[in-house]
C-alpha cells in the first residue's frame, strides 16, 4: 500500500501550459514507475453511504488506486487502518486484503482505477 495525502504533493502547471501563466494546474499522484505494468481493467466513480462498508477482499493480479473525492473513509489494508479524506489517494497492491468503511457524516465518493496483469483479475472475498 502507498498513501498520498492531499497536501503531500503540490499543484504544478500542466505540461501543456505556459509555466509562467498556466490555465490549469495538476497534482501528480503516482508516476508510471510507482504503479504496476498492465492493462487498465476499470475506472469507477463510487459512492459509499454513511455507515456502510464494502466487503473485505483482494484481487489476484489487480492493483487498485483509490482517490477520495468527498467524505472520509476508513480503510483497513493488510491489517493496517488508515483514514483518508478528500484529495487523499491510496494504491493497493494485488493480494492485499482491503476493506473500506464510511464512519463519517456524509457519503464517501471516490474514483477507483484497476490495473491488471491480464491474468483474469479475479476478486476473492474473505
Amino acid at each position: 500500500m502507498k498513501i498520498i495525502r492531499a497536501g503531500d504533493k503540490p499543484f504544478i502547471p500542466a505540461s501543456h501550459e505556459n509555466p509562467l501563466a498556466p490555465g490549469v494546474w495538476k497534482k501528480v499522484l503516482f508516476l508510471r514507475d510507482e504503479l504496476q505494468s498492465g492493462t487498465v481493467q476499470m475506472v469507477n466513480w463510487a459512492r459509499l453511504p454513511v455507515g456502510n462498508s464494502f466487503s473485505a477482499h483482494y484481487h489476484e493480479d489487480m492493483q487498485e488506486i483509490f482517490i477520495i473525492v468527498a467524505g472520509e473513509a476508513e480503510m483497513v489494508v493488510a491489517g493496517e487502518t488508515v483514514v483518508l479524506g478528500r484529495g487523499d489517494s491510496i494504491a493497493i497492491d494485488p493480494r492485499e486484503i482491503h476493506r473500506m468503511t464510511n464512519r463519517g457524516s456524509e457519503d464517501v465518493e471516490y474514483v477507483v482505477l484497476g490495473i491488471t496483469w491480464n491474468q483474469g483479475g479475479k476478486t476473492v472475498v474473505v
